[in-house]
């Protein structure tokens, strides 16, 4: 791996670690514990306690217009009802959230950077690496209107759909950063059509994060309505939900195809699998356990953050595993 890779490798870790202090946010129900954005409660370091708020740094007039156009009612947003949701713990975990998003940005921007130095065989990934950092940016003005929302269903589901469109363009970044990116070869001519299989493995896995998300939103609802009550209760109300059955039932699918891809890979390919493809069956087998746990047992506030950052990393092996089985020019010319 050369230095380019780790630079890509950097940041690709700091967005799957996002998407794990994220999760953390949103079970906790910390997501709005900062009522602004960019600055929590008008600082650029938060106050511990609520009897340290200035009101005079908070905009309310901007909360306001924000809050009409993204369908809530600006007569919510009073200095006595911000005052009256300050919650210390749910401040410095969205903080922290916030701090974790930094280094997503610098090492898009330097991965950008540094893209612009590689040679002509790997001019694709100062594309990706543009696209990435766009979409960066994209998301951070989306955490704006989650936070101004008040946690509005949709956009959430929108902005992990962006998280994992850029985990793609990273992945992709770190595979082509070299003139000789890694390739499973395979026994026989025109074989490595496998990679087919791969990706209906990889849409899959994309269609069941968006419900995933979904019904995640759901979840963060029913931790508004139903505080205080048991969490083993959700199971009975989440059943209700199309969404949720969908969901559940369509990760049989995902199980199946990983077991195909898996079962072919290891038939056809001559020389070492990598580590791709095993994390691949590792992480569906693990989420299957975690899904039955918060399907059987209780939707537990752990179970839901593993799921969710798990999720990430299962996303970008997949990712790795379907663009080691693409064919390469020279083989796809001699043939």
């Amino acid at each position: 791996m050369n230095r380019f890779q780790k630079l890509a490798l950097a940041s690709l870790v700091s967005v799957l670690v996002l998407i794990f202090v994220g999760a953390v946010v949103r079970v906790t129900g910390a997501g709005l514990g900062c009522p602004d954005w960019p600055t929590c409660w008008g600082c650029l370091v938060p106050p511990w306690k609520v009897e340290q708020v200035d009101l005079s740094k908070i905009d309310f007039e901007k909360f306001r217009a924000k809050a009409e156009r993204l369908g809530r009612d600006p007569d919510t947003v009073t200095p006595e009802h911000i005052l009256e949701s300050f919650n210390p713990r749910h401040v410095w975990t969205e903080f922290v959230n916030r701090l974790t998003s930094l280094p997503v940005g610098i090492f898009a921007v330097a991965t950008l950077v540094a893209s612009w130095g590689r040679s002509r065989a790997q001019k694709a990934v100062k594309w990706t690496a543009m696209a990435a950092l766009i979409v960066v940016l994209i998301n951070a003005v989306m955490g704006a209107k989650v936070v101004y929302s008040g946690l509005k269903p949709g956009i959430l589901t929108a902005h992990m759909a962006l998280a994992m469109l850029l985990i793609v363009l990273q992945v992709f970044t770190l595979w082509r950063g070299t003139d000789q990116p890694m390739r499973l070869h395979t026994s026989q001519q025109g074989a490595q059509r496998g990679w087919i299989g791969v990706g209906i493995l990889l849409g899959a896995i994309v269609i069941e994060g968006i419900m995933g998300s979904q019904i995640r939103e759901l979840t963060d609802q029913m931790a508004k309505s139903h505080q205080g009550q048991d969490r083993v209760e959700w199971i009975s109300e989440l059943e209700q939900s199309w969404i949720y059955l969908v969901h559940r039932s369509f990760s049989w699918v995902i199980v199946v195809v990983t077991a195909i891809s898996w079962a072919w890979t290891r038939k056809n390919v001559v020389g070492p699998i990598g580590k791709a493809p095993r994390w691949v069956v590792g992480l569906v087998a693990l989420q299957m356990l975690l899904g039955l746990v918060m399907a059987q047992v209780e939707v537990h506030e752990v179970a839901q953050v593993l799921h969710v950052g798990l999720a990430g990393i299962l996303l970008a092996a997949t990712v790795h595993w379907f663009l080691t089985l693409l064919p390469s020019k020279a083989e796809t010319a001699g043939h």
